[in-house]
């Protein structure tokens, strides 16, 4: 790994990288002074994630020459599995393109391009990080025309009481791909010592987060401002849920902002007038309880819904069996019922019948679950003394 940049020797540089923990986890994160950072995250200076999974040791870095290209390549790199993340290490991009594929889709809709042949280490940002974040060689990036993009949302916490409910929002707010968060006016001020052990890694959220006096002062960017209240406190505004809300926010053009109210008695009516719609979520009228985290999460887990975050592995699930094979199994099962009267009376056989094929019907049994229950009721088919004998030859 290169040594990096001194900040008086030319201009700011940040990296994004991934140290392996002792238990053989993976933390990314990203900043303007590695070795610092290397050495906060080794002294278990900064809490949160690694602190309990000390020694760590850095294993991949890349450098960019934003803090937004920086976090940008962070938030890629957290959503990646285990295996993607290695192949990164390893600067194996033929198993990162193969890993990408088997989900159906690459990472923030783009593509990964093999990296061109270099001689320079595996720790050579240049042909290691995805083509979505990575800086063509040679050339300087350039910024994208907001009018063909959607910046995020900005979750906006109103005079929070306890940095742990911080710290809390902050790792609900990276679990679904957010990043950004404003204070105002925080009770205990900021930075709270216990907002990084209840981030649990989200650390990056709060050593970006911005505090503002006023929240007129925390929403002046934003064009589309949304309050989550349940009480109107005499104001008269549109109210939608948070999925209306996420909708409305991902097609809007121009900043968007929520605000949250401290965990005592919410949003006052100064704030709530400050925006243009009031978000409220369906709730037990009897009992109308929340916590600023949980609050947080109903909506930015909306928002994730339109963005492209990583899905957990889905299963896939074999066919029903060919219907001669279920045949077969209703027939066996039939047989051994029979002469143990289950279809008695007589009158009622018919009508048992059809009753038992549809419970055996129902589940959509595969051919390897058809098999077993027909191995099972071979296996009570069996005499008991023969079964004996099998048990006593093995």
């Amino acid at each position: 790994m290169r040594p990096p940049r001194s900040r008086g020797a030319g201009p700011e540089v940040f990296r994004a990288y991934i140290l392996r923990c002792s238990d053989g986890s993976y933390y990314a994160g990203h900043t303007d002074d590695l070795e610092l950072r290397l050495a906060q995250h080794q002294s278990g200076e900064l809490g949160g994630y690694t602190h309990e999974r000390r020694p760590v040791d850095l294993v991949w870095s890349a450098e960019f020459p934003t803090r937004i290209e920086a976090l940008e390549a962070e938030s890629t790199i957290k959503g990646w599995s285990r295996a993607k993340k290695e192949a990164l290490i390893r600067g194996d991009w033929a198993a990162i393109e193969r890993l990408a594929r088997r989900r159906g889709s690459f990472e923030r809709g783009g593509s990964f391009e093999t990296p061109q042949t270099s001689s320079s280490a595996p720790q050579d940002e240049r042909n290691s990080i995805p083509a979505s974040v990575r800086p063509e060689e040679g050339t300087k990036p350039q910024a994208e025309h907001p009018s063909r993009r959607t910046e995020q949302p900005v979750i906006v916490l109103v005079r929070p009481q306890l940095g742990e409910n911080i710290g809390k929002a902050a790792r609900a707010m990276l679990n679904f791909g957010l990043t950004e968060m404003r204070l105002v006016a925080p009770r205990d001020g900021w930075p709270n010592p216990s907002a990084g052990p209840a981030a649990s890694g989200a650390d990056i959220i709060l050593e970006q987060a911005k505090v503002y006096d006023t929240t007129a002062e925390a929403v002046a960017d934003c064009a589309h401002v949304y309050a989550t209240t349940v009480r109107k406190r005499g104001v008269t505004k549109p109210v939608v849920t948070p999925e209306g809300a996420a909708a409305e926010m991902v097609r809007a053009e121009g900043r968007s902002a929520v605000l949250f109210g401290r965990e005592a008695s919410g949003l006052e009516t100064s704030d709530v007038a400050l925006a243009r719609t009031i978000i409220t979520a369906p709730i037990n009228p009897e009992f109308g309880s929340l916590n600023l985290a949980q609050a947080v999460m109903l909506v930015v887990y909306e928002l994730s819904k339109h963005a492209d975050l990583t899905m957990p592995t889905v299963e896939e699930l074999l066919p029903p069996a060919p219907q001669d094979e279920l045949e077969g199994l209703i027939g066996h099962l039939e047989k051994l019922l029979q002469p143990r009267r289950y279809f008695w009376p007589e009158s009622r056989a018919e009508a048992t019948r059809r009753t038992l094929r549809g419970v055996l019907t129902r589940p959509g049994w595969n051919h390897l679950e058809v098999r077993t229950l027909r191995g099972v009721l071979s296996a009570l088919e069996r005499p008991e003394g023969e079964r004996h004998r099998e048990d006593d030859e093995q």
